[in-house]
């Protein structure tokens, strides 16, 4: 057998969504759009935890690094895709690549972990109220948001050290919009098969630890809800973290369909639609579905305005 000739690459071409000028002139406009409500929400969001003291619990302390996280977590992809979108050179240097997958792994971890952190803390609040503030104090919170950026910064390590092993020899033509794991490791012609099975456990193990620790949580605060006897007790607790468990399932839906799977069954169309929604979509609508729909922010909103007319007033 002959050996394949093994080049080291300088830069990655990403062939994007789709060829069509009219196209991509749509997409471009509709995530332009998704980026600037995302980055405007979600800062906006952190600007009314931090500005209301009545917000200032454990539950908005881990909100508002959801909102730090999502906007930093769009703008590793979203930027490259739109300029991509307007230009014909879809060019990406090999160490901008490593660089754009590496935090888009951090982030995406420390997400996950942070949403089960969420479901911890609503589990403390409805199944044992009398103990929220001792078990959530201070300390636990910045512990587990710690841990939680610990873990994603672990996870990422792992996975561009082993991705950094990776030879490329016979194209560097990346069949998606930003750099991935999947379509990244179709380009090698070296074996992957050991590289597959150490991301797809780390990854695996990621999302099986967080899934169960919010499967458990919500399991115990829906057996603590049916025991409530009045409805509007039910309705009060239930609201409390509906919005939350509609947030996780989007984001570890996308998730799962698209990593929890071998890396030969990658798809181009169907994997890219995924990709978009979570790596676009979510952190578009997380501060709505978590938080805007929310009585106490609104209410948040409505004093801190009235604020600053009063604070005027005065002047």
């Amino acid at each position: 057998m002959g050996k394949r000739n093994i080049t080291l690459l300088s830069d990655f071409f990403l062939m994007g969504l789709t060829d069509s000028e009219d196209i991509q002139l749509v997409l471009f406009t509709l995530f332009l759009l998704m980026y600037l409500i995302t980055v405007l929400g979600n800062m906006g969001m952190i600007l009314i935890i931090c500005l209301d003291s009545k917000l200032h619990t454990p539950m908005y302390f881990f909100l508002s690094h959801l909102s730090f996280l999502d906007p930093i977590y769009s703008s590793v992809i979203t930027p490259k895709t739109l300029d991509n979108l307007l230009t014909s050179i879809k060019t990406i240097s090999y160490l901008n690549c490593f660089t754009q997958m590496y935090f888009f792994v951090f982030l995406g971890a420390t997400e996950c972990f942070l949403l089960s952190s969420m479901a911890y803390d609503r589990y403390v609040a409805i199944c044992s109220p009398l103990h929220y503030p001792v078990v959530m104090s201070i300390r636990r919170c910045c512990s587990l948001v710690f841990g939680s950026y610990l873990i994603g910064f672990t996870d990422s390590f792992v996975n561009v050290f082993c991705m950094n092993k990776l030879h490329f020899c016979d194209s560097n033509v990346i069949y998606h919009f930003f750099c991935d794991t999947s379509p990244i490791l179709s380009l090698s012609c070296t074996d992957t098969h050991n590289i597959e099975i150490m991301i797809f456990i780390v990854a695996g193990c990621t999302l099986v630890v967080c899934l169960i620790t919010i499967s458990m949580s919500y399991v115990s605060i829906l057996s603590t809800i049916l025991k409530i006897t009045f409805t509007s007790g039910k309705w009060k607790a239930f609201s409390t973290c509906a919005s939350h468990l509609l947030g996780v399932t989007i984001f570890y839906g996308t998730m799962i369909f698209t990593y929890l799977k071998p890396n030969k069954s990658y798809s181009l169309g169907n994997d890219q639609v995924a990709s978009v929604f979570y790596t676009i979509v979510i952190p578009m609508l997380n501060p709505l579905i978590c938080s805007l729909r929310n009585k106490e922010v609104k209410n948040a909103v409505s004093r801190v305005i009235q604020k600053r007319k009063v604070s005027k007033q005065l002047k």
